[in-house]
């Protein structure tokens, strides 16, 4: 996968140009007045374009600000304003109780659009996380890449980020702060005297206010001052940390990504077809059988699916991938069904050809920790349901997977005819819990 295409007047872009032959390719992912954004992205109608603030106490006014909107910033609110002083500042400010569900819901699942281009994903907060993606060239360019996952974000959740591009974190945290909100900024090493040396040194990440005012004390005030200084006079002062803020300053970290150890699960199987399907109900077929596969993996592992995500491949070999986290937890494959067509629907529409389907159900908790929420009629028929659906899994693991089948998969259809065909339908993650995050 060495190229894309481009438009017929254009020749083929060699994606692999972009990146370097030796070295990384970091994106840091930083969500703009996350806690406000997320409250603007579920109430549009009383929060979109105003000024407004998350804090705590805030019918006491004596909480603190966490965080607030672009609009209030221009009104001279700030991170760590006391709510009555604020409303002094800025009369109308609309304050929020913090709501830390919805935050988690909102940062996996835009973590969750970033992790469908890369497994090497750090999340460093709940609303910033780097990105490795120097394996990723298949998805295009490092800024068709981050161009993706902010128009994602923004398209499926509603929500503004930044994203910087470097050969490293420390880069790419510095080249997020560039341009907000919405910003992509890349920044090179050759990019760092020019873009950073003329600043003040608390702007250099993982310089604190105690450090900066000691390095002033020196007569270093700027990071290009301290990118010169002497190595030996700052491991005096400041230790082992004296290297570090002398690379720092000079652009250079070593530090990988490092992804989650204890991170979500996720379960996928895909399905390449004989041949280009652009009928619906044919895609529909495909995706009620990858849906009964994958809920029946689900339920082997006694594991609850919080979100979703399908995967389409086109005749020139595009790969699309679409998720979104779902209201209720679930094992049940026709929801993952109803779900799957529904993004199908939303995302790509009738009439055009696939070429490969699949579903992966992301964000996994185990059967006990769910708390399923069910209306009165659910309450009363699930236990039926589920008794069903249990005695169909113990045939299939006595008689095979055709011992039972629902009407929707029989027929003449790219589904069925997938083991006539040999066709091959993979796991996404080898049919195992893999780690994500």
């Amino acid at each position: 996968m060495g190229g894309v295409k481009s438009s017929d007047s254009n020749p083929p872009i060699d994606v692999s140009e972009y990146y370097p032959a030796a070295g990384r390719v970091i994106l840091h992912v930083d969500m703009n007045a996350f806690y406000c954004s997320v409250h603007e992205a579920e109430e549009p109608e009383l929060y979109r374009g105003k000024a407004t603030a998350v804090a705590g106490s805030s019918e006491l006014r004596k909480g603190v600000i966490v965080t607030c909107s672009y609009t209030a910033r221009g009104r001279g609110i700030s991170t760590g304003m006391v709510v009555h002083q604020a409303m002094k500042k800025c009369p109308d400010l609309i304050v929020i109780r913090p709501d830390f569900h919805l935050y988690r819901q909102y940062s996996r699942a835009f973590m969750q659009i970033a992790y469908s281009y890369t497994p090497l994903l750090e999340a460093t907060s709940i609303d910033e996380c780097y990105l490795d993606i120097t394996g990723s060239k298949q998805f295009g360019t490092p800024v068709e890449i981050a161009e993706q996952i902010q128009n994602r974000i923004r398209d499926e959740l509603g929500l503004p980020c930044s994203i910087g591009i470097a050969p490293n974190k420390l880069l790419a945290k510095m080249a997020s702060d560039l341009k907000k909100p919405n910003g992509i900024s890349i920044l090179r090493m050759r990019d760092v005297p020019r873009i950073l040396w003329n600043r003040p040194c608390n702007e250099m990440f993982g310089i604190g206010k105690k450090t900066a005012e000691k390095l002033k004390k020196l007569g270093i005030d700027t990071i290009g001052q301290l990118a010169k200084s002497d190595e030996k006079m700052l491991t005096d002062l400041f230790g082992v940390n004296g290297t570090w803020l002398k690379n720092s300053a000079n652009g250079i970290h070593h530090s990988p990504v490092v992804a989650e150890r204890e991170a979500n699960k996720s379960i996928g199987h895909t399905t390449t077809l004989p041949a280009d399907v652009s009928e619906q109900s044919d895609i529909q077929r495909v995706f009620l059988n990858i849906s009964d596969q994958v809920a029946r993996r689900l339920r082997k592992h006694e594991m609850f699916s919080q979100g979703i995500q399908i995967t389409i491949r086109t005749p020139d070999m595009k790969t699309i991938t679409r998720s979104r986290m779902m209201d209720i937890p679930t094992e049940d494959a026709a929801v993952i069904y109803r779900e799957a067509c529904q993004l199908f629907a939303k995302h790509w529409g009738s009439g055009k050809p696939v070429r490969m389907l699949g579903i992966t159900l992301q964000n996994l908790i185990p059967r006990e920790e769910s708390a399923v929420q069910m209306d009165l009629f659910e309450y009363e028929q699930k236990p039926k349901k589920e008794s069903l659906i249990r005695i169909m899994d113990q045939l299939r693991d006595k008689f095979g997977e055709n011992a039972v089948v629902t009407a929707g998969m029989l027929g003449d259809d790219p589904s069925t005819l997938l083991r006539n065909h040999k066709v091959r339908g993979t796991s996404l993650q080898k049919d195992n819990l893999q780690s994500l995050d």
